[in-house]
């Protein structure tokens, strides 16, 4: 096994870029702005996750969405940090529900009520095409589904959007699709 060893970096004055421009704009493929789980690890909860630790979870990860799986690990629905915030909690607290009972399932959007845009139209659409259908929805995520393979095959954020398209808008704050598609017709400023 070879020995590693540490180097300073007094001596080295430039970060690496890209060797080809790899910037996007809404015109570009809405591939460039989808998370596939084919390649990345979808974020999951058991449906016996406590809603409160979920939230923490959720918040310590900078995580606005997970999927909620049960023991076999097949999908059934969504929970995001809008749908376990607090002010939930506290008003089931408030009808006589147990804090420690209250699971993810409790506060997840079943699939049944989930709508989500075909991958294969996904491959052929822009960028701009997306933010254009789902800005009316107020959405901050959008799953993509592929009928084919009958799964989930990805998602798209709106948090992702803004930050692939440099757009100037607050990732501290629940970004949605109008306030993204809003953003991108601001002029922009080189930096």
């Amino acid at each position: 096994m070879k020995q590693l060893k540490l180097l300073t970096v007094t001596d080295i004055n430039e970060v690496a870029n890209p060797e080809h421009d790899t910037s996007i704009s809404t015109d570009s493929s809405a591939l460039l702005i989808f998370t596939d789980f084919h390649v990345y690890h979808p974020f999951d909860l058991s449906h016996i996750a406590g809603a409160r630790e979920a939230l923490n979870l959720m918040q310590a990860a900078h995580v606005r969405m997970k999927f909620v799986v049960d023991d076999a690990g097949m999908f059934l629905g969504v929970v995001s940090t809008d749908d376990l915030n607090e002010q939930e909690i506290n008003k089931r607290q408030a009808f006589g529900q147990a804090a420690s009972d209250m699971t993810v399932v409790d506060f997840m959007r079943p699939k049944s009520k989930l709508k989500a845009i075909e991958y294969s139209d996904l491959c052929e659409a822009t960028i701009a095409e997306v933010m254009e259908l789902l800005k009316s929805q107020g959405l901050q995520h959008c799953l993509v589904v592929d009928h084919a393979l009958n799964q989930i095959r990805g998602v798209i954020s709106s948090s992702d959007i803004a930050r692939k398209l440099r757009l100037p808008v607050d990732i501290s704050e629940a970004s949605d699709f109008k306030r993204i598609f809003q953003a991108s017709k601001q002029p922009r400023i080189k930096l």
